[in-house]
């Protein structure tokens, strides 16, 4: 059955086969089949995007999913937007579930922010509004000069806990990292159940010893300051040992987070949490990625389940890895299209979402 008005076309812009599994799901739910679209890489790497049906005067919604070279996704979004705008659709909406570069939005060194150029680019090219959710830093949404709805995963992790895990309220959630606290107690107010906090664990890409702060050199340069001006330096940050805080022994730890990526990390909080007498342990993360050799370390760690949602698809890490469940969020981006077409409020999907969610 068809839940929206006419008017509708919904692309997905994947060449690859599984990433367009989601696209599917999506316009199953709305009762609306998948607009025509050939997208194929030419034996020079180019990418070609052929619309083949009119989209002039409707709305259009591309679906996005991050394949493995996602710079190729990025020029795929690009070229299909641009397609579409110089076919004079009326808007034209991407649903980007897990926004790439969405970890470079901070100045490291002398790098960039790499997350602020995507969406100067999607934008450019003629994109009206964005659907995205879970944004590694919520503050991405200003990057944009566009409407951007930034949904979120947390409903539908915190539902799998309660009816996947029969013992979840002996558990606590923890956070492997103070950064990932904000989280870990959102979800453990929701359940009603204890927080951890992992301490002192190595450095990693996210702090702020590589911030760009940190750029100008740190010795005396005589020559560039005046003799009368003595900049203090600042103090180097020194982690202490891996401490826990909280309780995990004889309780079930469930480890959040908004990425799973390189799972290092993961693994190193598995096993703190092991040796701290948690008897089994959880990963519950939006997006993922799991690249390289994820999915090994991940069978041969003590974590015993690490749940995904399908922003990213991620079938092939699963055959290599039964400990990778997925949970299926293509209802609520369904039902965020169906709501931007109709004219429709988007406040009933935001609803009991604080500002720190």
């Amino acid at each position: 059955m068809n839940h929206t008005k006419g008017g509708l076309v919904i692309f997905t812009a994947n060449s690859h086969p599984s990433s367009r599994e989601l696209g599917k799901r999506i316009a199953e739910r709305l009762g609306v089949e998948l607009g025509k679209v050939q997208v194929y890489q030419e034996a020079n790497r180019e990418t070609r995007v052929q619309i083949q049906e009119s989209v002039r005067g409707k709305d259009v919604f591309i679906i996005q999913t991050v394949s493995k070279d996602v710079n190729t996704t990025i020029m795929e979004m690009l070229i299909m937007v641009y397609a579409c705008r110089t076919s004079c659709a009326r808007s034209i909406t991407g649903v980007f579930p897990y926004f790439p570069y969405s970890k470079q939005c901070k100045m490291r060194k002398r790098g960039s922010i790499v997350s602020k150029l995507i969406a100067s680019m999607v934008c450019k090219a003629g994109l009206t509004h964005l659907i995205t959710m879970d944004l590694h830093q919520k503050e991405i949404q200003g990057f944009f000069n566009i409407p951007v709805d930034n949904l979120r995963a947390s409903p539908f992790l915190l539902q799998y806990i309660q009816e996947e895990i029969p013992d979840y309220r002996n558990a606590v959630i923890v956070a492997k990292s103070p950064a990932s606290a904000k989280r870990a107690q959102s979800f453990a107010e929701r359940l009603r159940l204890g927080i951890a906090v992992i301490h002192g664990e190595a450095q990693d890409a996210e702090s702020d010893q590589v911030d760009g702060r940190h750029s100008p050199p740190t010795v005396k340069t005589t020559g560039a300051i005046h003799p009368s001006m003595e900049i203090p330096l600042l103090i180097p940050k020194e982690k202490p040992p891996i401490t826990v805080v909280g309780d995990v022994g004889g309780r079930i730890a469930i480890i959040v987070d908004d990425i799973i990526d390189d799972v290092d990390s993961f693994v190193a909080a598995a096993e703190t949490l092991k040796e701290r007498g948690a008897y089994k342990i959880f990963v519950m993360a939006t997006h993922g990625l799991l690249s390289s050799e994820a999915p090994r370390f991940i069978e041969e760690s003590a974590i015993d389940e690490v749940v995904v949602t399908n922003t990213i698809p991620h079938e092939l890490q699963k055959l290599q890895c039964p400990k990778i469940k997925t949970v299926d969020i293509s209802m609520i981006l369904s039902e965020a299209i169906r709501r931007i077409h109709n004219g429709e409020s988007m406040s009933y999907l935001f609803r009991n979402i604080g500002v720190d969610d």
